[in-house]
């Protein structure tokens, strides 16, 4: 008769930790996409990162195995509480070294379509607000320096490569 061990889960916090952490390690840029998702009426999205309390377009790093278009449909549900999202153009690719403090992202921006929020975020230890904005009230400083690329998906830009 075969005995089974108990099963034992490492929680997600801890399991967040050892990737960064892995990340600093191996010193390899981390791709990552970042939505400017703007709804019909055109407002347009923001979260409120919890780890420096500043606005920031939603998004994040690819996980393994997942597709840009997969990954920015789950950001968007996990951060800001959006359902309905569809990708209307590539604004570019953002690579500037000192852009996260944390780590060197390479990050793909891509203007979305979306419908409202319809949940909070799902990690409040990650974002704690979702909120839409009009085009003026835009804050003028984001998280991470993503102040160039909320510019360039406000003026139509295409194609930036950094």
């Amino acid at each position: 008769m075969a005995r089974h061990m108990p099963r034992f889960r490492i929680p997600r916090g801890v399991f967040a930790i050892v990737k960064e952490i892995a990340r600093h390690i191996i010193r390899r840029p981390v791709v990552g996409i970042a939505a400017a998702a703007r709804t019909d009426d055109g407002r347009w999205l923001l979260v409120r990162r919890a780890d420096v309390d500043d606005w920031a377009l939603p998004g994040g790093t690819l996980e393994w195995g997942e597709t840009f278009r997969s990954s920015i449909v789950r950001e968007l549900a996990e951060e800001a509480g959006v359902d309905v999202c569809e990708i209307i153009r590539l604004v570019g690719v953002f690579s500037r070294p000192d852009r996260d403090p944390r780590l060197h992202a390479v990050t793909v921006l891509v203007e979305c379509r979306i419908e409202p929020p319809v949940r909070e975020p799902s990690n409040p230890l990650e974002i704690t607000d979702a909120r839409l904005f009009a085009p003026n009230e835009i804050p003028l400083r984001l998280a991470m320096d993503m102040d160039d690329m909320i510019r360039a998906a406000l003026d139509g830009a295409s194609g930036i490569l950094e």
